[in-house]
């Protein structure tokens, strides 16, 4: 026996859930796309769609655009002013597993040199509803990176689609508990077995190729195309490159943190003028590296779920799979 709620009752708790003041997201369509956005009524949210969403819900913790506090100037005094976050609960519904896996990536992030009191509280007060995956498309690789169409990583519950408007409910901590608790009936269908996409490279392989792979030429034969738009890592859900700047006049401002990205060519722009990585395929060569070595030398995971959001959205048809599938034919053919 499984807990299971039919899509008319979770949009009855989506319709609650707002009325309560609570902040609520899910994908919704907007101009032809799927886009994770808030809601305001249940009828917007996508439940079920094929389709992943062209960005991420990152934006919900880590937000593109965040004052961190305001300040006013009266002569030599300068007067500090904490920023008027919202702190409203919110849930985030129908999350691809992909997605909710990179927020523990995000935890280490946000805590490792210092707690980031902003990033943890809107954690506290998030809960995160995945949807099981039961479709991929040629850009997802989750299962090369150790995750899955069912992955339960970063979730606080997990739907499973039955068919005929009916999800498997899988609660898997206290706030996907209290979420749920008394809305859903005892079903008598087991879950399909989700088929994900075939592994497309070993990630051992592809770290021992980085350990000496720093100046090999495939960094520039394989990233001459790359625009340095930067969508690779705005639309990924485990990037979080940020710049803080302050945004104001003479009389006052705020100091604000915004999304940046390695790919962009001022990122590691110093004041004497050096750039350390004035190249794009430097650039590119740091995203790998940072993602399949760099972290996970510190904190133990790779920085990368598979969701192929960087791919899908690339106008140079580039991404993340393009070069570790690259880097993992070489590797194959060092060994024939």
């Amino acid at each position: 026996m499984s807990a299971t709620i039919h899509e008319s009752g979770l949009r009855t708790l989506i319709d609650g859930w707002l009325a309560s003041g609570k902040l609520v997201a899910a994908p919704v369509e907007v101009s032809g796309r799927l886009l994770y956005q808030r809601l305001k009524s249940s009828g917007e949210a996508v439940l079920g769609s094929r389709e992943h969403p062209a960005n991420s819900i990152k934006q919900f913790l880590f937000p593109r655009h965040q004052a961190l506090f305001r300040y006013r100037l009266n002569g030599k005094q300068v007067e500090l002013v904490d920023s008027a976050d919202d702190t409203r609960e919110q849930i985030i519904v129908a999350a691809r597993p992909c997605d909710a896996a990179s927020l523990p990536a995000l935890d280490h992030i946000f805590n490792c040199d210092r707690k980031d009191a902003g990033f943890d509280e809107a954690r506290q007060r998030t809960t995160v509803i995945a949807l099981a995956c039961n479709s991929h498309d040629e850009a997802c690789f989750c299962t090369s990176v150790g995750l899955g169409p069912a992955s339960e990583a970063g979730a606080d519950a997990l739907l499973v689609d039955l068919g005929d408007t009916e999800f498997e409910v899988r609660v898997l901590t206290n706030k996907g508990r209290k979420l749920f608790e008394g809305h859903t009936g005892q079903g008598t269908r087991e879950a399909p077995a989700l088929e994900g996409p075939p592994r497309k490279f070993d990630v051992e392989a592809i770290q021992q190729f980085l350990a000496d792979g720093f100046d090999n030429p495939l960094w520039a034969e394989e990233s001459v195309g790359c625009l340095g738009c930067g969508v690779c890592a705005y639309t990924c859900p485990a990037c979080y490159c940020f710049d803080m700047v302050d945004e104001g006049n003479a009389a006052g401002g705020e100091r604000v943190r915004n999304w940046d990205s390695c790919q962009f060519q001022l990122f590691t722009q110093h004041a004497s003028g050096h750039n350390p990585r004035a190249t794009q395929s430097q650039r590119q060569r740091q995203r790998i590296y940072h993602k399949f070595s760099i972290y996970p030398e510190r904190f133990g995971a790779l920085l990368c779920t598979g969701c192929g959001n960087c791919a899908r959205n690339c106008p140079a048809g580039l991404g993340v799979l393009r070069l570790i599938e690259k880097i993992d034919a070489r590797v194959r053919q060092q060994h024939v």
